[in-house]
Order: C-alpha cells, then sequence, then structure tokens
C-alpha cells in the first residue's frame, strides 16, 4: 500500500463514530474485543468487522495471550494523518500571515478619522 492509499484507508476508517470511539477507548490502553464492545448496542460480530477495519488500515493491532485477543492502538496512521495536515497548516497559516500585512498596511495608508473634512463643513 502506498502513502496516498494508506491516507485513504485511514481517513475512512476514521469516517465512522463507532471506530473513532473503539480508538479513544484504546488510546487508554489494551482491551479485549468484548470489553470494546461492551459500551455499544451493537452485536460483537459487528464490533470484530469495525476492528477488521482499523486493523488493515494499521490503526489497531490484535495480539493472542491464550484465549484473548487483545487489541492496542497504534500510532504510526495518525502521525501519518498529522504530518498530512501540517502541511495545509503552514500553507493556511502562511496565508493568514500575508493578509494581516496587507491589513496592516491598508491600515497606514488610512487617513486619520476628520483629517481631512474642512473645519465646519458636512457631509
Amino acid at each position: 500500500m502506498n502513502a496516498a492509499q494508506r491516507l485513504d484507508a485511514t481517513f475512512a476508517a476514521l469516517a465512522d463514530p463507532t471506530r473513532r470511539a473503539i480508538l479513544a477507548r484504546l488510546s487508554l490502553g489494551e482491551a479485549s474485543v468484548s470489553e470494546l464492545a461492551r459500551p455499544f448496542a451493537i452485536s460483537q460480530p459487528a464490533i470484530s468487522k469495525h476492528l477488521k477495519v482499523l486493523e488493515e488500515a494499521g490503526l489497531i493491532s490484535r495480539g493472542r495471550e491464550a484465549q484473548k485477543r487483545p487489541c492496542r492502538l497504534v500510532g504510526k496512521p495518525l502521525a501519518d494523518i498529522s504530518e498530512w495536515l501540517e502541511a495545509y497548516r503552514r500553507h493556511w497559516e502562511g496565508n493568514f500571515q500575508r493578509l494581516d500585512a496587507l491589513l496592516d498596511e491598508l491600515k497606514a495608508q488610512e487617513p486619520q478619522a476628520g483629517a481631512e473634512r474642512p473645519e465646519g463643513g458636512s457631509l
């Protein structure tokens, strides 16, 4: 999978609120499938499908400890998204800085209020 495909898979996985909630739970530490399923009003097979999407996107890993299959958060795909977004943040920050400079320049060129009105004159 190339970088663009990995980003696509990560964004697709993050598009679902249940998967985001699962990731939020895993940010606290590893958990079993049944622990992850507990807060949701969906079946364990449905949770397993969500976990498969997260695993295929590289956002989680699943281990094997006897009968348990603990799930763990994997940070690399989230770091890749952060890096991708950072380029856009720098772009927009540069645009806002140029806009601020232009506004400062325009303010400096404005005549002082009332400076060009003749005395006693009305508008």
